[in-house]
């Protein structure tokens, strides 16, 4: 199978460099020539734009910062949308718009999936993050030898959009983590506490997640770097907020967050990277959330494994 790829940021080219790896069949496309160029050295072919990719791959995959992007690249390769071509979204986008744009492709004679990805941009890179698939069975499993290519866990969530709507569950999940680690570690520190052995006593025990794991390692170091930046959380959480609000759900907590940050975007800038949101209860304690030994950035030391399909409980 030829596989297109557009999007070549922190995420894509993680996820394109997966294929790569694996020896895909991988023709690239993305705004900053110096991204493709750098794919291209390492053996992928570059497309002139995406509507080059629609006409000349059987899959073209899209992994772009937002809705509106994705529409704009969909509306360059609708024109080449023939039957038997398959659109796969990889990009956190909202559920209504995927299955507005997927519909067009489905019109068309093509598929449509919704793909997003979870666990982080370190297990991107070395295939070992989790993959939602939405979209009818026949098409998922035609892709699914793909997509176990760049992932472990693949999950196929239902029907077309469903995918984009765990996406953003979990992604609300891991925004209210970090922001009670952020007030757990502050607090810490104003008790007196050895934040070593505060990050130890959460790991092992109730109060751990998997945001503790990897966004409080790199709030500790000081570089706040888990290649995420606010604006994104902000988009992310506004799109969850998007579907609770569609089915009648009034929420508590998710405004508060997006409170949190539209002032952390305010106080620090929308490119800001998210573990920093700590900055706003040091500032106003005049503390710091500092401790020895933690990584810089986050690595997956788990060696890549061949994919596969999970199947949910009670099946």
């Amino acid at each position: 199978m030829k596989i297109g790829f557009v999007g070549l940021g922190n995420v894509g080219g993680k996820l394109s460099g997966s294929l790569l790896r694996n020896g895909v069949d991988l023709t690239v496309h993305d705004l900053n020539p110096a991204l493709v160029q750098e794919f291209v050295g390492r053996g992928a072919k570059a497309a002139e734009n995406a509507a080059q990719l629609m006409r000349d791959c059987d899959a073209v995959i899209t992994c772009l910062p937002s809705p509106a992007a994705s529409d704009a690249v969909m509306q360059e390769m609708l024109p080449f949308v023939t039957e038997g071509k398959i659109w796969m979204e990889m990009s956190t986008t909202d559920q209504e718009e995927v299955q507005r744009l997927g519909a067009s492709v489905i019109e068309r004679g093509g598929a449509a999936v919704d793909c997003p990805v979870s666990g982080g941009c370190h297990r991107a890179d070395t295939g070992n993050i989790a993959i939602f698939a939405g979209c009818d069975r026949a098409t998922f499993e035609q892709i699914l030898p793909t997509l176990t290519l760049m992932g472990r866990r693949i999950l196929h969530t239902g029907d077309l959009g469903t995918a984009s709507v765990l996406k953003v569950v979990t992604n609300y999940l891991a925004t209210a983590h970090l922001l009670a680690s952020c007030e757990a570690l502050i607090t810490c520190k104003a008790a007196g506490m050895d934040l070593n052995t505060a990050y130890e006593a959460i790991r092992i025990s109730s109060g751990n997640s998997f945001s503790h794991e990897t966004e409080s390692q790199v709030i500790l170091n000081g570089s706040r770097d888990i290649s995420f930046t606010m604006d994104l959380v902000k988009k992310d959480i506004g799109l969850f907020q998007s579907v609770a609000d569609r089915a009648g759900v009034a929420l508590d907590i998710n405004p508060v967050m997006i409170d949190i940050f539209n002032d952390g975007i305010e106080r620090y800038g929308e490119r800001e990277l998210s573990p920093n949101i700590i900055r706003r209860l040091e500032d106003a304690t005049g503390l710091q959330v500092l401790a020895p030994g933690f990584p810089a950035e986050m690595t997956d030391d788990e060696p890549e494994e061949p994919g596969y399909e999970v199947v949910p409980k009670g099946r």
